[in-house]
């Protein structure tokens, strides 16, 4: 607001709520630190402001009402009669003065407060003379709600402003009249347990059973929802005698060797060898030893492969050496693999 200050991005806010808030010379008038005196003496009258509060005094050879109005101060006749005690009044500002056995005896007008030698003033001059609750009018603290609010509406006393809100359960012109707010019925609103879907992957749909969201592994999965998962992803989740084959443990073996050949497997990986006494390519077919002479046969140590999985034979003076193809790492005689394959 155009009014407020303070700093927009922590707070903003009024000028002033209550009096403590300004100068001492000045009150908190609707949140904003003015000059009480304005209209409020009356003809022939000084105002000034002490703690915030207007004192009315009567200009100089001028005596009355100084909230109302102050009179000349005629000349008196010089007279023989005893001196009034009261003339001039000792007593101080909107203050009266009686006689009693020839002395004097001040007493503030009727409705005002203070020190009767010094000055009265009313009971509020201003709004910010009042508690919070109450509001200042005709020189009095008042409720200001009486008559204000129409039927069926409360009135409430913020910062000695009346607010007149409806009654709980009521609508329209709080000023004039309220009425009963018409009933709604609130639409019923299907909660469904399974959405989102809770299961997870590699799980069967959901089922809703009563006020719960039933949820089961695909068949071949391990686990439990949300965590179905499958037997195997890569070789090394498998025993070293199986092979990981559409994600199930399985022997590589079947179907893989040729006639008369034998296979086994070595960390995951099969080798076809053909049996004793017979010779050939193991993958297709071996055949019986004849017994016929034959050159010395020279034994290459690469074959079959010492190696593990993903390592390369090399042969040197009938011996074999193994290492780890490019890229990847390990025991060359057991397994070698990427530095990674999942991201877990």
């Amino acid at each position: 607001r155009l009014d407020y200050v303070g700093n927009p991005y922590i707070e903003c806010k009024p000028e002033c709520v209550t009096n403590s808030e300004c100068p001492r010379n000045l009150a908190c008038v609707n949140e904003k630190c003015r000059d009480p005196c304005p209209g409020v003496c009356g003809a022939h009258a000084s105002c000034t402001v002490q703690n915030h509060a207007p004192t009315c005094t009567c200009d100089p050879n001028y005596t009355g009402n100084a909230f109302v109005a102050c009179q000349r101060v005629t000349t008196p006749r010089i007279s023989t009669q005893r001196a009034d005690p009261c003339n001039p009044s000792p007593c101080g500002s909107n203050a009266r003065c009686t006689e009693r056995n020839g002395a004097a005896s001040c007493q503030c007008i009727p409705d005002y407060f203070g020190d009767p030698y010094v000055a009265c003033r009313p009971e509020c001059t201003i709004n910010a003379d009042c508690p919070s609750n109450k509001a200042c009018q005709r020189l009095k603290c008042v409720d200001p709600c009486p008559g204000l609010c129409g039927i069926n509406a409360q009135c409430r006393v913020i910062n000695h402003i009346p607010t007149c809100s409806c009654n709980e359960g009521y609508e329209g012109d709080p000023f004039n009249s309220c009425r009963l707010k018409p009933l709604t019925v609130e639409p019923v609103i299907y909660d469904d347990p399974c959405d989102p879907n809770p299961c997870g992957p590699n799980s069967l749909a959901p089922r809703t059973v009563g006020d719960e969201c039933k949820c089961s592994c695909l068949p071949d999965m391990r686990g439990s929802p949300p965590n179905c998962r499958p037997e195997c992803v890569i070789n090394s989740d498998c025993p070293s005698d199986k092979a990981c084959i559409s994600r199930k443990c399985q022997d590589p073996c079947p179907g893989l060797c040729g006639i008369n050949a034998n296979c086994r497997v070595r960390n995951h990986v099969p080798i076809c060898v053909c049996i004793r006494n017979y010779e050939g390519d193991p993958f297709s077919r071996c055949d019986r030893i004849t017994t016929t002479s034959r050159r010395p046969e020279i034994i290459d140590p690469c074959q079959p492969s010492p190696c593990g999985v993903n390592a390369r034979c090399n042969e040197r003076n009938r011996a074999a050496s193994c290492t780890c193809l490019p890229g990847l790492q390990g025991n060359p005689y057991i397994e070698c693999k990427p530095e990674c394959t999942i991201n877990q």
